[in-house]
Formats: structure tokens, C-alpha cells, sequence
């Protein structure tokens, strides 16, 4: 392969597997290989910097983000506007940082999917301990989500009854003020990742729930397989993606009796479920997608 000589950083997880696989994949186009660690970062307004170490993003001919953290609280947000600068400054950074802040937040996720027409599970957000509780009566079952997190982590399920209340005001004590409610899917054994590269469909693979969990996540014993979608999920997830306009994103998305329902759209997701599912390499597409885009 012939090398295109541009310097490409990857933001991500120092040793994580889909960081370093996509800072190979660069680098095995490009000859140069930087993994930047976001906790490690400075920025110098006075000079008009960003460095990590001794490299300074402004001077680079594009930045990925494949990570802006291992774990997601709003902290990541200021991540996100130390490249939004080094976007300012004339580097290309995929995908935007303005269009990943829209999406790492689920209740700005929500919103947008809900204003675009895009069918979810039914959803309250409040902040009220008692809007709540009716809500949970009104669905049986619905999983407390955090605002900020990634592969359920700190999702919990909380069951109409008694105990309702206590279990939603342990929950907002345990730092989340706002209380994102969802109900639950019943029997949800498997759901969806559709996963798009600029806009355009690549793939879908299903994650399918181990027998110990209520949820289908890998972090949780799940597993990939692959899955050729039906027309309305390929355009439910198509329309879903749209008005985020990230370069790399998958959707979630669970079948239902009601039909298909999207649960969130990720701006980081898919390598791995790709790779497992149907062999295909997205690291290599995706940095051959950013280099055709460098000028």
C-alpha cells in the first residue's frame, strides 16, 4: 500500500483494542502513528496550542476521535471543546466535536431522535421523585439510565410496586439528578447495531443477551452475530443517524411488537461488532475514509 504522508492522532484509550487497531490503520497508510490520551492533553490559548506531549494537534493534518474517555460523566463535554479550538484552528477532526457533543448526552440524544419523528421506547425525564414513580407505575418496568454512559453502565431496573420510590430517589442520590425512565422492552433478548460511515450503511450485526443478564450488552456476556435488517429498520436507523452527521455512528436499535424502536445513536461504537460479525475491518475503512477527506 502506498503511504499518504499525513500526520492523523488518534483521541482515544492508550491499549484499548479499537484505539490502537485504528492508530494501526492509520498508520499503515500513513507512516505516522500518535494514540492521545485526552486526561494528558494542555491547551495553551495564549499560544494558540494543544499539545499532547511534546506534539501539538493545531499542527496536524487531521484528529479521529475514537474515545473521548474509558468512562462517561460531563467532564467529557470539556474534552470536546479543547477540539472543538483545534478544529477552529483549521485541523479536521472526525467526527465533528460539535455534532459528538449532541449525542454523548442521551437526554440531547433523545430530544434530537424525538423531534426528527424517530419511534423509541416511551420515555419520561424528570426530575420530580413522585412524576417518577407515576411513570414506572405506567410501565411495569423501566430502566433509570444515567445521562452520561456507555454499555449500560449504571443503568438500573426498577419495578412498579412499593418500593419504586425508594429505588428512584437511591438512584438520583447516586448522582443522577435528572431522571431519564424508559420502559422496559419485555423479553428483550437481542437488539441492533446499524452502523453507518459518512452517512452511508455499512453493515448490521445483532448483540443477543447472555442467559445472566436483562440487558444484550458484550460488557454484560452478550455476543455478536450477524443480521440483514429489514427495509423499515434500515430506514429507521438511516433517518435516526441523519441529523447528528457524524463520520463514524451506530444506531441501537430493538425490535419490538410495535415495530422497530431506536434506543440511541453512538458516535463511537461498531468496530468490534463488525469485525466479529461480518469479518469487516472498520478501522481500515475508516481511515481510508478520512484520508480521502484530507486535503
Amino acid at each position: 500500500m502506498e503511504k499518504n504522508a499525513k500526520k492523523i492522532a488518534i483521541v482515544g484509550t492508550p491499549g484499548a483494542w479499537s484505539t490502537e487497531r485504528l492508530a494501526d490503520a492509520v498508520a499503515a497508510r500513513t507512516g505516522y502513528r500518535l494514540v492521545v490520551d485526552m486526561a494528558r492533553v494542555v491547551c495553551d490559548l495564549e499560544l494558540g496550542q494543544v499539545r499532547a506531549g511534546a506534539v501539538d494537534l493545531c499542527q496536524l493534518d487531521g484528529v479521529i476521535i475514537k474515545k473521548i474517555s474509558p468512562e462517561y460523566s460531563p467532564d467529557i463535554l470539556d474534552r470536546l471543546e479543547l477540539l472543538r479550538y483545534v478544529r477552529a484552528r483549521g485541523v479536521p477532526v472526525f467526527s465533528d466535536p460539535e455534532r459528538v457533543i449532541r449525542v454523548l448526552d442521551r437526554l440531547a440524544c433523545t430530544v434530537s431522535l424525538r423531534i426528527a419523528g424517530v419511534a423509541m421506547p416511551a420515555t419520561t425525564i424528570t426530575a420530580d421523585l413522585d412524576e417518577a414513580a407515576l411513570a414506572v407505575e405506567r410501565y411495569g418496568t423501566a430502566v433509570a439510565k444515567p445521562l452520561f454512559s456507555t454499555k449500560a453502565r449504571g443503568m438500573t431496573l426498577i419495578h412498579a410496586g412499593p418500593r419504586a420510590r425508594a429505588e428512584l430517589a437511591a438512584f438520583q442520590a447516586a448522582g443522577n439528578p435528572v431522571l431519564y425512565l424508559q420502559r422496559r422492552i419485555p423479553e428483550l433478548t437481542r437488539d441492533l447495531g446499524v452502523v453507518f460511515l459518512g452517512g452511508e450503511y455499512l453493515a448490521t450485526y445483532a448483540r443477543e443477551a447472555s442467559k445472566t443478564s436483562w440487558n444484550t450488552t458484550i460488557h454484560d456476556g452478550g455476543r455478536y452475530r450477524p443480521f440483514e435488517p429489514d427495509p423499515a429498520v434500515l430506514e429507521l436507523a438511516r433517518v435516526a443517524q441523519r441529523p447528528f452527521g457524524l463520520d463514524f455512528t451506530c444506531v441501537d436499535v430493538a425490535l419490538t411488537a410495535e415495530g422497530p424502536q431506536v434506543f440511541e445513536v453512538s458516535a463511537f461504537g461498531g468496530f468490534r461488532g463488525l469485525l466479529d460479525a461480518h469479518g469487516r475491518d472498520a478501522a481500515d475503512l475508516y481511515a481510508a475514509y478520512v484520508l480521502e477527506r484530507i486535503v
